[in-house]
């Protein structure tokens, strides 16, 4: 809607998880580099935690994006699945073709052959699971067999665990002790200082094609949106973006701290 009047070639605060986008501070590109490194170290289990909105799920794209051809990768979103499903979907993720029937041994079986094919072609293979605090402590469990496949000389499966606070309070329970134990890289992120919000909204206005520092927000109007935001990257996107709503209808360019509390206003849902 506004994206013409700012010159913009797409919306730069889409709730979109587009690692193009992705600002990297300083707990952001550790985060990265801690997933990497576990990744292509090969370390088994790696564990990165963080609040709602702080940017996990980016992160993981991003890492995804830097792997090579030699990473056979799946990426399971939704794990509110039974036992059977996670099976059948970390297959499909896979690209492999589940068995019709619906068996979890028979799915174990294809999942095991799959890992050994891997093997002589040199591809490591992992499996990301994303909302991990979601899965029930059965599925932990099952997930953490998984990574019992292996050879006399390697792991076959990383999984990387991606999820909000509660998942390390899961992983304290003594019933999950053997798998807290095997994660070996932990990160934990933590929301973006106010400095880091203000270079946070530069860049992705400059991403989606902001020239000559318009649009822009003047330095009240962004003290504004990191009080409200608390500097969690979901939280700034959808205030920027209702902001940027209202400096369209107002005829302006530069956005200042009134066009902010507007915005606030409106994703609260009050009236004045």
């Amino acid at each position: 809607m506004y994206l013409d009047f700012y010159r913009l070639r797409e919306p730069p605060f889409s709730l979109t998880p587009d690692p193009r986008f992705l600002f990297l501070s300083a707990r952001h590109r550790e985060g990265l580099e801690h997933l990497l490194y576990g990744i292509r170290e090969r370390k088994g289990f790696v564990q990165l935690t963080g609040e709602v909105g702080s940017g996990k799920t980016t992160l993981c794209r991003a890492a995804l994006e830097r792997l090579g051809p030699e990473f056979k990768t799946a990426l399971i979103l939704n794990p509110v699945l039974s036992s059977a499903q996670l099976l059948r979907s970390i297959l499909v993720e896979f690209g492999i073709q589940p068995a019709s029937r619906t068996d979890r041994a028979l799915y174990l079986e294809q999942l095991n052959g799959f890992l050994f094919a891997q093997v002589p072609l040199g591809r490591d293979v992992v499996l990301l699971i994303d909302e991990a605090q979601d899965l029930s402590p059965e599925l932990l469990e099952q997930i953490r067999l998984l990574s019992n496949l292996e050879t006399d000389r390697q792991k076959l499966l990383q999984i990387v665990l991606l999820g909000q606070p509660e998942l390390l309070a899961m992983l304290d329970a003594p019933e999950l002790r053997q798998l807290r134990q095997r994660i070996m890289v932990r990160y934990h992120l933590t929301p973006l200082t106010r400095d880091e919000t203000e270079l946070y909204v530069e860049w992705r206005l400059q991403v989606a094609g902001a020239r000559n520092g318009r649009p822009a927000f003047s330095p009240r109007a962004l003290r504004q949106v990191h009080r409200y935001a608390r500097g969690t990257p979901r939280l700034i996107n959808a205030v920027c973006d209702t902001a940027l709503l209202a400096g369209y209808v107002d005829g302006v360019d530069v956005l200042g701290p009134e066009h902010v509390r507007r915005a606030v206003r409106e994703l609260e849902g009050r009236r004045s």
